[in-house]
């Protein structure tokens, strides 16, 4: 019998699919520890334009069903194009226009979360 994806693999994909597109400031909440915690994980990233932001949330959806079949339970935000929500329900991804990401600061809301920042290649190099 073929084993759930569990929300530490998914996370991992869907920081995958964010890094194809080259989404920038690349953020993991591992809210695994956080009493009343509506997910598991947090991804958070940013775009820098309308297009941008529809190639990132394609490619998170793209990385994830080819490796676990799953789509997204929901999505928001694609008209507007300013946040984009990918829930699967233990984690959630939000791709975001920059001066949105500042205005929502997700990364203060949670404030006992285990924090992982992950390098941009372009910084990496």
């Amino acid at each position: 019998m073929e084993e759930k994806t569990n929300s530490e693999q998914l996370s991992r994909l869907i920081v995958e699919g964010m890094q194809e597109k080259k989404a920038s400031d690349i953020v993991v909440l591992n809210l695994t520890k956080v009493k009343n915690a509506v997910a598991d994980y947090f991804i958070i990233c940013t775009g820098n334009s309308d297009t941008q932001l529809d190639a990132i949330s394609d490619s998170i959806e793209e990385v994830v069903h080819k490796n676990t079949k799953q789509n997204p339970w929901h999505r928001e935000g694609r008209l507007q194009k300013e946040w984009v929500l990918l829930d699967y329900v233990d984690v959630v991804a939000h791709v975001f226009k920059k001066e949105k990401r500042g205005f929502f600061a997700l990364e203060e809301l949670w404030g006992d979360a285990e924090v992982v920042y992950i390098q941009d290649e372009a910084e990496a190099k």
